[in-house]
């Protein structure tokens, strides 16, 4: 297999960078180009280091998200994964993933592409989840590596995911939008997820150079091409409507 790449998203706007040595996860970028579709969505939920009810923890310093652990699969013990590496099967080769507090430490025994449209949902083994329950303990559970473990060097135009969340997404004219609380591939394309200032909503965004323009890790912020991501929509002209043959 070719050179990896850390991961986040390909380079936006351009074919996906060349990945880098195999020891370190995938990279991933920006791709497609496209509108923003404004949707309601609840703010992201904090990662956990155990199953539903566990309290919140944040992750140690130098420790990077590679995927978090779903709902179980079955009743022999496997489980969902949802991969943020840009080769998703690949997840499986970083072991020792560990949590956010690195009290615990995962190997994955096999990984395989979860029924549905979304590429970086699997389904895994986990060496020492024998059982539905155990499996099902370990729901969201966040999966992370040490940085020093990544390539040193990124090539341009390309991020840690980790990097990207929690960056503040301004307007062209330097107005705050919201914040980058998420990174998505439904198989159409790599979309950023915003979540809007003071409120729930959030709006997908194609991770292109056309849309997504400046991303700059180091000033915290990414720039989008569009102003009115959360403008409401303009009501519908009722001549319209008649033309449409509509009453």
């Amino acid at each position: 297999m070719a050179k990896e790449r850390a991961p986040s998203f390909p380079p936006r706007g351009r074919k996906p960078s060349s990945r880098m040595a195999s020891s370190h996860p995938p990279t991933e970028g920006r791709g497609r180009e496209g509108g923003a579709v404004s949707q309601p969505a609840p703010p992201p939920r904090p990662r956990h280091e155990a199953g539903p009810g566990a309290r919140a923890v944040k992750p140690r310093p130098g420790l990077v998200l590679v995927g978090e652990f779903g709902r179980a699969h079955g009743v022999r013990g496997e489980v969902r994964l949802k991969s943020f590496t840009g080769e998703p099967q690949a997840i499986k080769d970083y072991a020792p993933l560990e949590t956010a507090d690195g009290a615990r430490r995962f190997v994955l025994s096999h990984v395989r592409p979860a029924a549905g449209p979304a590429g970086d949902m699997l389904v895994a083994r986990v060496v020492g989840v024998d059982s539905r329950d155990a499996a099902e303990a370990l729901n969201r559970v966040g999966l992370y590596i040490p940085r020093e473990r990544l390539a040193r060097d990124l090539a341009e135009e390309e991020f840690l995911q980790a990097d990207l969340i929690g960056l503040a997404v301004l307007a062209e004219d330097g107005t705050r939008l919201g914040t980058l609380v998420g990174l998505h591939d439904f198989g159409a394309g790599d979309i950023i997820e915003v979540r809007a200032v003071d409120s729930p909503v959030t709006a997908m965004v194609p991770f292109s150079k056309a849309a997504v323009p400046v991303v700059s890790v180091t000033q915290g912020h990414v720039v989008v091409a569009d102003k009115d991501l959360f403008a409401p929509p303009e009501p519908r002209d009722p001549e319209d409507d008649d033309r449409d043959g509509r009453t």
